[in-house]
């Protein structure tokens, strides 16, 4: 297995780090006619993120362009990221279809479909790659957006303001005449409800879709529910298990946390957002949610922001927190619970198999948590988005990683970066 050396490594890097003359920059010299062009490929009787390939990776990036949004907003001064680059990042081999390569040659390669890949260490940026985007860019992070929810929730939790063991109705009064009432904020949290409203984004007639549907998420018509809160309020779902029983991902229950931040703050969740976390954290830019109907934001799945920002706020999860925060944001008692107060039952009894499609090593997952598809036994914590996104936090180890992506053209046919990411990040830094 040969791998690259050192010396080759950091002239590598050196080629990638982002140049600052920004006219050089494929984003930036873009014509309107090239706009023009991606625009008018946007399907004309279904949503923009239908479709795949090239035409996915411009969508990813170009939200702003695409629908309206909501913003999420930064402030104070910004909190610079050191650089001491890893070069045994970059180096290791990694298993590919065509047999191993390095880690980055595997980014680039027609393998995978990957966006951009950041990794921190100790609050230092130790590896900054981007195979088919700029570094300034905002990609969406479809269903990491879920994290932040459960954050804003743990804060305000911290606070007393929630406690996660009543059921929603006792925050949304509205909700005590749906099928969710009675269900605990913990199992929503954990996607442990029972109900029978699974991820089902292309049939029209389920329950997820009508939800998109009034949200603005997916094609909407004269027919369609028109309020997403009202829908919610009135739904009536069949039962498939108790409570707290069995996993079902589902990204509806994102949308009632979402709604329970509303509820119990009287603000906008985006407001929210910027205000307990956003505009804290020394970010670089506002961020936003995809918010096409009425402005309310995709809680579940629309979140886009920079690449670096998303490493900031991961963190605040890591002993390093102080490096993006003069104060501890995500405490250290939540972090703890991420990694201690999950409950393996949920995924070993999840209604649907599947979920192990995002490890190999089944064996080594403890359980997932508060909207982390799952933690691992060397303390890896994660959240993976639809089309190729994540974010990897491991606080023993003060490490995070963001990467993003999209789908072949083929759908799918791409090597995920995921477990050649952690295989990397645990060879690296191995325990000590």
């Amino acid at each position: 297995m040969k791998l690259i050396d050192v010396a080759s490594s950091v002239l590598l890097f050196a080629v990638w780090l982002p140049t600052l003359n920004c006219s050089e920059l494929p984003g930036a010299a873009e014509t309107p006619e090239n706009v023009r062009e991606h625009l008018s490929r946007l399907p004309a009787d279904d949503v923009w993120w239908s479709v795949t390939g090239e035409d996915m990776r411009w969508n990813n990036l170009n939200l702003q362009r695409i629908s309206p949004t909501a913003a999420v907003h930064r402030g104070g001064s910004v909190s610079e990221l050191a650089i001491q680059l890893n070069p045994a990042i970059a180096s290791h081999a990694v298993d590919t279809p065509v047999g191993p390569m390095p880690f980055v040659k595997f980014l680039d390669s027609k393998h995978s479909t990957s966006m951009g890949v950041v990794v921190v260490h100790r609050g230092k940026i130790v590896f900054e790659h981007y195979a088919r985007m700029e570094s300034w860019q905002q990609p969406i992070m479809w269903s990491v957006s879920k994290v932040l929810v459960s954050a804003v929730v743990g804060i305000l939790e911290a606070r007393g303001r929630i406690d996660i063991d009543r059921p929603i109705e006792s925050y949304i009064p509205e909700m005590s005449t749906s099928s969710y009432a009675g269900t605990t904020i913990r199992n929503l949290l954990d996607m442990a409800t029972g109900l029978d409203c699974s991820e089902e984004y292309y049939d029209r007639t389920s329950c997820f879709n009508l939800l998109m549907q009034a949200m603005g998420e997916t094609w909407w018509d004269e027919n369609s529910p028109d309020n997403p809160y009202t829908y919610l309020a009135n739904l009536k779902l069949p039962r498939f298990a108790e409570q707290g029983t069995s996993y079902e991902y589902g990204s509806i229950n994102t949308d009632i946390l979402g709604w329970l931040v509303e509820s119990v703050t009287g603000m906008p969740f985006q407001d929210v957002l910027s205000e307990e976390i956003w505009s804290r954290a020394g970010m670089e830019n506002d961020a936003a949610y995809v918010a096409p109907r009425f402005g309310v934001p995709h809680w579940d799945g629309g979140f886009f922001a920079r690449m670096r920002d998303m490493v900031r706020f991961g963190i605040l999860f890591t002993p390093s927190y102080h490096v993006v925060s003069h104060e501890r944001i995500i405490s250290e008692a939540y972090v703890g619970r991420l990694l201690s107060e999950g409950r393996p039952n949920l995924l070993a009894h999840p209604r649907r198999p599947g979920w192990e499609r995002w490890t190999h090593d089944a064996d080594q997952v403890l359980h997932n948590v508060f909207q982390w598809d799952l933690v691992w036994k060397n303390g890896d914590i994660y959240k993976g988005g639809w089309a190729g996104q994540g974010l990897l936090i491991n606080p023993a180890k003060d490490l995070v990683a963001v990467y993003t992506g999209y789908f072949k053209d083929d759908e799918h046919s791409e090597s995920s970066v995921l477990p050649r990411l952690r295989e990397v990040l645990n060879q690296v830094y191995a325990p000590e």
